[in-house]
């Protein structure tokens, strides 16, 4: 990145991440800041100030935890609620056997530490427990949209 007017420069980064949004090459979550700083060779409050000036447009949102995304893009709802939603999605019943930790790490591309806290809330609910086998089984259907139980 030329470093010709450094006030400026966090405006040649934001119209660098609107072409690359407008041409597809970002379609949901953005690089990380530390990615974007090396890419650019930038610093932290530079890309601050990209992303600051990006999403006053209304081009991009940010999530807490989870970073910067491309305005309207993309499933953000909490874990718990898209895994809540696999017990309708797949037609699940009571005592069926509910999938593994590693089985929704791979479906929702989560890390295994956000899968159990996921876990954890359902059997919090009575959604989910323990089996008789290995493993956990559905003990109550999730009523209308979010976690709450019947």
């Amino acid at each position: 990145m030329s470093q010709g007017s450094p006030r400026g420069t966090y405006l040649e980064v934001s119209k660098s991440l609107r072409h690359k949004i407008g041409k597809g090459e970002i379609t949901e979550a953005l690089p990380s800041q530390s990615a974007l700083m090396s890419q650019y060779s930038v610093s932290r409050s530079t890309i601050e100030r990209a992303l600051a000036a990006l999403k006053a447009e209304g081009i991009i949102e940010s999530m807490q935890g989870a970073g910067w995304f491309v305005a309207g893009s993309g499933d953000r709802r909490p874990l718990v609620e898209k895994v809540t939603d696999l017990l309708r999605a797949d037609g699940l019943g009571v005592g069926d056997r509910f999938p593994t930790e590693k089985e929704l790490c791979e479906r929702f591309g989560a890390s295994r530490t956000a899968v159990r806290s996921a876990i954890a809330q359902m059997e919090g609910q009575g959604l989910i427990g323990k089996a008789a086998a290995r493993g956990r089984e559905v003990r109550a259907l999730p009523v209308g949209r979010g976690t709450q139980t019947v």
